[in-house]
């Protein structure tokens, strides 16, 4: 099942690609992500209390909120750097950029959270970086 919503990010995510390009012509970058940042906050406690889960905050340990909040930051800056770079370039350039997310996240998953680094995640990754310079080039 991981899969299909995996795959559906990756389609959504594309969707949000295209769409923000068309929606940030003549908007302020940062504007554009905090009017973003609104409507997915509205979704996600809606989806919350649509599926009855918003009695799980009270369980969630310290460590949890630390590192939600830190992951929340890190999107935050994520947002920001990606909407500026969508204003000022190319969906076609900025968009593979950002997708060498995928390679950092295999390096760090395999630093910190110490999960297999394989000769097939190793060519994968070549291969993620070359074909992001290709398409960038």
């Amino acid at each position: 099942m991981w899969f299909w919503f995996a795959l559906g990010s990756a389609v959504f995510a594309a969707l949000t690609s295209i769409l923000a390009k068309i929606g940030i012509e003549g908007v302020n970058s940062n504007l554009a992500t905090a009017i973003r940042t609104v409507v997915v906050v509205v979704m996600a406690w809606g989806m919350v209390f649509l599926t009855n889960t918003q009695s799980g905050i009270r369980s969630i340990s310290q460590k949890s909120w630390i590192f939600l909040i830190l992951s929340g930051l890190a999107t935050g800056a994520s947002w920001l750097s990606y909407y500026k770079a969508l204003q000022m370039g190319n969906a076609s350039k900025v968009v593979p950029i950002d997708k060498l997310s995928v390679v950092i996240t295999l390096v760090l998953a395999f630093v910190f959270l110490h999960e297999e680094f394989t000769v097939k995640s190793l060519i994968g990754c070549v291969l993620i970086g070359a074909g992001t310079l290709v398409m960038v080039l």
